[in-house]
């Protein structure tokens, strides 16, 4: 070990709180770098994993190949495992309206192929023989042809040809250039409806059937599916042994491994890897090269002297760089164990709420990656050589005289410590000291309370931008009127009624309803309708007739007469054939300060108005009906999501009448908006999976409609919070310690740097109570300052952060400003500023004042 390195090793043993705390920000460095690269990873493999169980773990398939090509791939060394299934053929689609996809095509599984590809059921059961199939329901959605549980179908099933050429699942549709070749005719019974299968290409011109494979038919051609040994080779491997065949990747895999050719989603991935780790070395970075200027400060004599002896500046350059490995080769390696265990112990509690939002049979576990270890202390390595190189050039470069001297880093020119006769009216003589030696001494200044907003701003945006994802998440949660509801469009009332006398009856359920959502347009005379109203729709004549857009929904019968009960309404007059009917119609206040004002539509409470059924957006006024109507100040019971989207409006008018009057109202040709069967249950995930069996049981397909378990999609976002939360307040809390360390190392060192100066207002009479003051008043100097400086800028960050929500979709959610965590940054502030303070003051107060007054002296 050379001279160099011996001095360096001898000025971290002096200096044994500086070392330790500049260690311990390395640990926090290389520990945030660790648990961000590991969690990420982790992450990756949760979602790689989950997505090989939905959509089979294979990475590359071949969709037409001879069987000679399967038992060449099957004996590959390369290859971990194949599994094929036999493409039986095509078979035309009758009335089917996709012209690109005319063809069923039909696919003969094996058992180890229902295993590896995983079929997944909307509908009924998996085929058990050869003349069972299951029916992708994309059949129904894409192309208009609907199949059910139990139908039978005959099917021409046969080749495509284009001449003498055999056309696949990879070739595209080529309409007027191909026909079908009919070879066989084979009956199948449909056993299950299922969704689309991850192999099927969006541009394939069949939709796929399942059936099982035909022992004693010997089929000409596969589709062969490969899972490699190393997934990393899957492109060179595919190019390379495919030859002429066509192939497709399972991209729903690679995309996790960063495999994929989905550049958008490569792009996304490393571009938040890599904000998050640039975040975390500039916070880092600022801490170490504080922590090396302060050392550099405190050897500059020395750097000097040893330049005066003939050392050069790369010599010194070294030394410097030589203490930051001394450090690193401490803080990494811990800062690497302390970050898998904190981002392990993190996942464990946050494991349960990923299983409920993605994939509930896959568990999310701490994967610990070798390479990515080695990635993380290098990043650490790096960030520290980058602080201490800086400051090392500096002094490296600076005059020899100038080292010994010490006159570079404290100003004392009488206009850059002047203070104002004002200010030492207000602070006293120990206020003014203090503020002195903030003018002479900026650089330590600036860097403490840069370090002190760099938390404060951190601190308040993140917990600013948690506060708005939970306000989004509860008020798109919402208070709904049931659990579990079944949305449809098209279904029959009868077919729909009958369902409904079942669905009813599933275990958990104690209250139900239906009801039916329909378009129609009223005829209003504008005089009629509020200023309010027509202070956001314009001007108006008042003898004008305005058809307005509006929705009735029907209810059942017990549902509306416990409406008009709980309004204290007479239900003698709003049943029967010609009742009266109720109706909601308000808007929001438009003018400032008005917008959680709700205001009537309508200059009265009851009129007379014609409704008239809408088609396309157009009313059919000859349809229409003159009805009664009572406006009432209530919350319509919730509908279902609509199937179609409608144009937002600026009011929100809804009538609400009898199930039993829907016959008088709907003309042949009516625009429903939405069916909808609605239950509350005390066991929503229960009853839920039993309805979808009573459907299945009905025969209803994907078509026909959506089974929505609102109560789990509440769950899912308050696992959705509490994981934002988690992770959030874990970055927060370990760049505040960052923070904290850079701040404790800057002001313990620059007070312990000024300690000839403190011993000699001692010498001259400043009493103990003086100097204690002289120290609050810096305290106070750092922290307001600090906050003169964080809170605005805090405040502007999060109303960005709350901008950039309303932007993304969040519009329902209000602007919160952020007082609590602002209150807690002050305290905070001041506490960390004080406690620091006082730690250094003490280690000066047990100095001998003449030791401190001879230290350094020449």
């Amino acid at each position: 070990m050379n001279i160099f390195n011996k001095v360096t090793l001898q000025s971290m043993k002096k200096s044994r709180t500086r070392t330790i705390v500049t260690i311990i920000g390395v640990v926090l460095s290389a520990a945030m770098i660790t648990a961000v690269a590991t969690f990420g990873i982790s992450l990756l493999n949760y979602m790689a994993n989950g997505a090989a169980q939905k959509y089979g773990d294979w990475h590359v398939g071949f969709l037409d190949v001879p069987s000679s090509f399967v038992q060449e791939r099957t004996n590959d060394e390369k290859v971990a495992k194949t599994v094929a299934f036999e493409n039986i053929g095509y078979a035309a689609l009758d009335g089917a309206k996709n012209p690109n996809k005319p063809y069923l095509f039909i696919a003969g599984y094996s058992e180890e192929a229902f295993d590896t590809l995983p079929v997944t059921l909307v509908a009924g059961r998996l085929p058990k023989n050869s003349g069972e199939m299951v029916v992708s329901g994309r059949v129904a959605t894409n192309s208009g042809v609907k199949f059910a549980v139990g139908d039978k179908l005959t099917l021409a099933v046969g080749s495509r040809m284009t001449g003498n050429k055999k056309l696949g699942q990879h070739d595209p549709y080529l309409s007027g250039k191909e026909t079908l070749v009919p070879q066989d005719e084979r009956t199948y019974t449909v056993v299950g409806i299922s969704q689309s299968p991850s192999f099927e290409e969006s541009s394939a011109p069949g939709y796929t059937l399942i059936t099982t494979a035909d022992a004693g038919n010997k089929a000409d051609s596969f589709s062969l599916f490969v899972t490699l040994k190393n997934p990393r080779q899957v492109h060179a491997y595919a190019s390379s042994a495919a030859g002429t065949e066509a192939y497709v990747f399972n991209d729903n895999v690679l995309r996790f491994m960063g495999l994929s050719e989905d550049n958008v989603f490569n792009v996304l991935l490393y571009t938040i890897g890599g904000i998050v780790i640039a975040i975390i070395m500039i916070g880092s970075i600022f801490l170490i090269y504080n922590a090396f200027t302060i050392s550099l400060n405190e050897r500059t004599r020395q750097f000097g002297i040893l330049s005066s002896v003939g050392a050069t500046a790369r010599q010194l350059r070294n030394s410097v760089l030589f203490e930051g490995l001394c450090i690193g080769a401490i803080g990494i390696p811990i800062g690497v164990i302390v970050g898998i265990g904190s981002i392990g112990l993190v996942i464990s509690v946050v494991a349960r709420s990923f299983g409920s939002i993605a994939y509930s049979a896959v568990p999310l576990t701490l994967t610990v990656s070798a390479p990515v270890i080695v990635v993380a202390a290098a990043v650490s390595l790096v960030t520290i050589l980058i602080s201490a190189y800086i400051p090392a050039k500096k002094a490296a470069s600076t005059p020899v005289m100038e080292s010994i001297r010490q006159t570079n880093e404290v100003k004392v020119e009488s206009k850059a410590v002047k203070t104002s006769k004002l200010a030492q009216r207000i602070y006293g003589l120990e206020g003014t000291l203090a503020l002195k030696n903030f003018k002479r001494n900026k650089k330590s200044y600036r860097s403490i309370v840069l370090s002190l907003v760099l938390s404060v701003v951190l601190f308040i945006s993140a917990s600013s931008f948690v506060t708005d994802m939970k306000q989004a998440s509860e008020r798109a949660a919402v208070v709904t009127d049931y659990d579990i509801g079944l949305a449809t469009q098209d279904m029959d009332d009868s077919e729909m009624l009958q369902l409904y006398d079942k669905l009813k009856t599933a275990v958990g359920v104690y209250e139900s309803s239906y009801q039916v959502l329909m378009k129609y347009s009223v005829a209003a005379k504008a005089s009629d309708l509020s200023e309010d109203y027509w202070k956001s729709t314009g001007s108006h004549s008042r003898d004008e007739t305005i058809h307005l857009p509006i929705e009735i929904q029907f209810l059942e019968d017990s549902a509306y007469l416990n409406i008009i009960k709980g309004l204290g309404l007479p239900a003698e007059e709003y049943t029967g054939e010609n009742a009266k009917m109720i109706a909601v119609a308000q808007m929001q206040g438009n003018r400032v300060g008005e917008r959680d004002q709700i205001n009537n539509m309508f200059t009265r409470s009851s009129m007379s108005l014609t409704v008239a059924p809408e088609t396309n957006g157009k009313p059919k006024m000859e349809q229409g009906q003159n009805v009664s109507i009572t406006f009432v100040e209530t919350v319509p019971p919730d509908t279902l999501p609509l199937i179609e989207k409608s144009e937002p409006k600026p009011y929100f008018f809804r009538v609400m009448v009898p199930y039993s009057l829907k016959e008088k109202f709907e003309p042949p040709d009516a625009q429903v908006a939405v069916k909808g069967l609605t239950f509350r249950s005390k066991n929503p995930a229960q009853s839920a999976a039993e309805m979808e069996t009573m459907i299945q049981g009905a025969r209803i397909t994907t078509a026909d409609y959506n089974l929505y378990n609102l109560n789990k999609v509440l769950d899912e976002n308050r696992n959705i919070i509490f994981i934002v939360n988690m992770f959030a307040y874990t970055f927060i809390i370990m760049i505040s310690l960052i923070a904290i360390a850079n701040v404790f190392n800057t002001i313990s060192t620059n007070i312990k740097l000024r300690r000839r100066e403190l011993a000699m207002l001692r010498s001259v009479g400043m009493s103990e109570h003086d100097f204690q003051k002289m120290m609050n008043f810096e305290c106070a100097f750092y922290g307001m300052r600090t906050l003169l400086i964080g809170l605005p800028i805090a405040a502007i960050s999060s109303w960005l952060i709350y901008k950039g929500m309303v932007v993304g979709g969040a519009d329902n959610i209000d602007f919160v400003f952020p007082w609590g965590s602002m209150a807690i940054s002050v305290f905070g502030v001041l506490f960390i500023v004080f406690i620091t303070m006082l730690y250094a003051v003490s280690k000066i107060k047990k100095e001998n004042i003449i030791d401190a007054l001879r230290d350094d002296m020449t």
